[in-house]
């Protein structure tokens, strides 16, 4: 028996709570949207695609930045049973074509800005309804039309917990872009679990995260976790640069700011900072990638608050493993949170002793259903219940989890196994660097480490400074653990959220 558990009535439990004229959404031209209108917006969606014959199951394509055509075409697409797959709009264009055809869409709705990397992919696949959003429709259905149109009713259609909900695609160092299904079932338990005990998110809260809804982490800061405490989400289009950021903390106010190191350490390096009202933001959270301690301290000590970092995944739809208001220990992922398990395992599958480093492990409510067309990367991750994460990581004496980084970034210098992170963390407590990031790279037959630096802006690169960037790390290091080669670069290549791509670095120039 089938049981309604339809992501896209978060929005009707707002109404039924009595919510339906607070505010939603705030949009970056800061038009507010109500419960109750993005109520009608979803309805104005799922009648459109009802419309155009899109059908239960059937895969649509979302190339949107985060306007309210997003929760709109998200949740519309949900509520008549159709699968939504949000997907990266700074994707090459042959990406969106690999979309397309892994995930046998049937319609791509398409922010009118994107259209041109999009259009040549949608001429050679006519079988692909294309529906424009926020412009001129461009010979395709206009979703403008449809948000603004006096929308029916559509009531959501009765599915099952397991049924699939929603597609993220997840892409790694290597092979192509990997289709994550996740479940209706999925979304509470990263509220209920996450969001609701540890960051305490209720309804009047304003949250604002500068990762796009399009990324598992983006999705939950400004659409699930806000959609289910009745809370505000601020939301910013765009290229998410410190300038703006600032703007919406000092206009806005969030309660909870939501962001990536990158960003964090790119904002501490403003002028702007320290001029930018951060008095209405009792907590601050990061995910991604690890923050470094140093920037935890900076990021404290000019503000007063505390940053929750956590450790999630596309896979696991958000974050598993976190730290907790009042009891962070930076540079750590901090603890499982309820409902969720860990484990550090070896390359055997067996579970390590106290204090040993192993691959992360992980099992809880959220987990993806699988890897589209990839059955054997589906039976390799997921094992008995269980999701190998990649992440290498030790238990520190207090039982809070250290990373120690990719599995496949680890470095075998001189036969002992090094972590980059540990030599990233203290170069980054050195007073000219902004940020590193350590990779092994073979000279003369060797494996040596070699470190890539970012200074800060007062810094300049200078005789000596390799030697005592060197120097540094051999103060409080192994003696084998200090970068043997130093290069000066301005950014490191990255991820759409900020992570750094340390492959690329270890690849010859």
């Amino acid at each position: 028996m089938q049981t309604i558990a339809n992501v896209s009535t978060l929005v009707d439990s707002n109404l039924d709570a009595g919510r339906g004229d607070a505010t939603a959404i705030i949009t970056t031209d800061d038009q507010r949207v109500s419960f109750s209108q993005l109520h009608s917006l979803v309805c104005g969606v799922a009648s459109g695609l009802s419309d155009l014959g899109i059908r239960r199951e059937e895969r649509v394509l979302l190339v949107l930045d985060d306007t309210p055509a997003f929760p709109a075409s998200f949740l519309g697409a949900m509520r008549i049973g159709a699968v939504p797959i949000a997907v990266n709009f700074l994707a090459r264009p042959e990406d969106f074509g690999y979309f397309l055809d892994d995930s046998y869409a049937v319609a791509a709705i398409v922010d009118s800005a994107f259209l041109d990397k999009i259009l040549p992919q949608l001429d050679s696949r006519a079988g692909v309804q294309l529906i424009v959003a926020n412009g001129a429709s461009e010979g395709g259905a206009s979703l403008d039309q449809w948000l603004s149109a006096s929308s029916r009713e559509v009531a959501p259609v009765a599915t099952h917990p397991d049924d699939p909900a929603f597609w993220l695609y997840s892409s790694g160092s290597t092979g192509s872009p990997k289709g994550v299904v996740h479940r209706h079932a999925d979304v509470a338990p990263t509220f209920d679990n996450y969001a609701r005990p540890i960051l305490a998110i209720k309804p009047g809260d304003v949250m604002f995260s500068s990762t796009k809804m399009y990324h598992a982490y983006g999705l939950g800061n400004n659409l699930t976790f806000p959609l289910s405490a009745g809370a505000t989400s601020v939301y910013l289009t765009g290229r998410p640069t410190p300038d703006r950021l600032f703007e919406r903390v000092n206009t806005h106010h969030p309660d909870i700011y939501f962001s990536v190191p990158a960003l964090y350490i790119a904002i501490l390096a403003s002028p702007q900072f320290d001029e930018t009202d951060w008095s209405s933001v009792r907590l601050g959270v990061s995910a991604a990638e690890p923050l470094p301690p140093e920037i935890w301290h900076r990021f404290y000590d000019r503000t007063g608050i505390e940053i929750l970092d956590g450790l999630g995944s596309t896979e696991m739809l958000h974050i598993f493993c976190s730290n907790r208001p009042g009891e962070v220990r930076p540079g750590t992922s901090g603890q499982p949170i309820d409902g969720y398990q860990v484990e550090l395992r070896d390359e055997q599958h067996q579970v390590v002793g106290p204090g040993e480093a192993g691959e992360m492990w992980v099992r809880g409510p959220s987990a993806l259903s699988g890897y589209w067309h990839q059955r054997e990367r589906t039976e390799a991750k997921l094992v008995g219940g269980w999701f190998a994460s990649g992440d290498r990581y030790h238990q520190d004496q207090n039982g809070y989890y250290v990373y120690e980084g990719r599995v496949d970034d680890m470095m075998k210098i001189g036969g002992l196994w090094v972590s980059p992170i540990e030599i990233e963390n203290r170069l980054m407590e050195h007073e000219a660097v902004r940020e590193a990031a350590v990779v092994a790279v073979e000279i003369d037959h060797f494996s040596r480490i070699m470190a890539a630096v970012i200074l800060n802006e007062t810094n300049q690169v200078e005789d000596g400074l390799v030697a005592a960037l060197q120097d540094w790390c051999r103060l409080t290091l192994p003696h084998y653990q200090y970068p043997h080669v130093v290069e000066f670069v301005t950014d490191f290549p990255r991820t759409p959220t900020g992570k750094i791509q340390r492959f690329m670095l270890r690849a010859p120039s």
